[in-house]
């Protein structure tokens, strides 16, 4: 059951709307369109030769949400054209908005642009129906997760005895080459990511793959030396994004961002999360002690 929705307008600024006490909002929650999962457009092609058609390809259009509000306030103070104009202040017509849902098991959102603020102002029981439409079908968890996949892995742990007075037997930490995590992700579609690598060290044509699928990501530091001969130094930060919209391959140094996209392998695949376990591993020709990889990325919904 959803609890609450929260918008913020383009000048950020936010207001709740709760299910069961919309006296604190000002508005009553009557119905909310457009939440499900979205459509998908399925293209065929008609044969002449054999019964049915060939499929082609697949996409999910966008969607379309719609918020049934009532004017509802218990402070006498309050008239109802304040609240038609308070829907003017959070819902700006051709502006971006944010949706949060908040319901009983998952807390998720979504970007959309207001299409219409439609008001019946002679109404008995006043209140609007607003438009909104989102480009991106999907909704997104709250909160990012983040895995770390890196050269030197944690090992202390408590309770903890060494057992022996001429052998090391704790390990604080240790050093992988080439380690492999499991990323778990439990979205109802693929996802991009943004896989960080931070050196503490200089390290050669590094490499970022799928162990399932077979699909890699290859940035060759050659391409670094034209305008830095040591290539990738300690400090310095490797970004690739692999969202939807949103791919890029950043440097960042010394707080300064450089687009060194010319250095991603043209062969490479811009790595998706796939439903369930995504085993990652990295690799480099030289330095792979010295990279520290971590991935972020936000689970993706088909509807509230």
């Amino acid at each position: 059951m959803i609890n609450s929705i929260i918008v913020t307008n383009y000048l950020n600024e936010e207001i709740e709307m709760e299910l069961r006490r919309p006296e604190k909002s000002g508005f009553l929650v009557e119905r909310v369109e457009g939440i499900d999962p979205p459509k998908a457009d399925i293209n065929t092609t008609e044969l002449a030769t054999r019964d049915g058609a060939l499929y082609n390809s697949a996409r999910t259009i966008s969607r379309n949400i719609s918020l049934v509000l009532k004017y509802y306030s218990l402070d006498p103070s309050v008239s109802v054209e304040d609240l038609r104009q308070k829907s003017y202040r959070y819902f700006p017509i051709k502006k971006k908005v944010t949706i949060k849902f908040l319901s009983d098991n998952r807390e998720c959102y979504t970007e959309g642009y207001v299409e219409s603020n439609e008001i019946d102002i002679f109404s008995k029981n006043v209140g609007c129906v607003i438009s909104i439409k989102c480009p991106d079908p999907y909704f997104y968890d709250l909160v990012k997760t983040t895995t770390l996949l890196g050269s030197v892995v944690s090992e202390f742990e408590f309770p903890f005895s060494n057992e022996s007075l001429t052998e090391n037997l704790i390990e604080l930490s240790s050093i992988l080459v080439g380690g492999l995590i499991n990323v778990q992700y439990d979205g109802e579609a693929e996802t991009g990511a943004v896989f960080k690598v931070h050196m503490i060290g200089p390290a050669e044509n590094i490499t970022i793959y799928n162990y399932i699928t077979l699909e890699s990501m290859v940035f060759h530091t050659d391409f670094l030396s034209t305008w830095d001969p040591a290539g990738l130094v300690a400090g310095d930060d490797l970004i690739i994004s692999t969202l939807r919209g949103e791919k890029y391959v950043r440097l960042l140094r010394d707080g300064v961002y450089y687009n060194v996209l010319n250095g991603f392998d043209l062969d490479s695949t811009w790595l998706q999360l796939k439903k369930g376990e995504n085993i990652i591993g990295f690799s480099a020709t030289s330095g792979a002690s010295n990279l520290q990889i971590s991935i972020e990325h936000h689970t993706m919904y088909e509807g509230v």
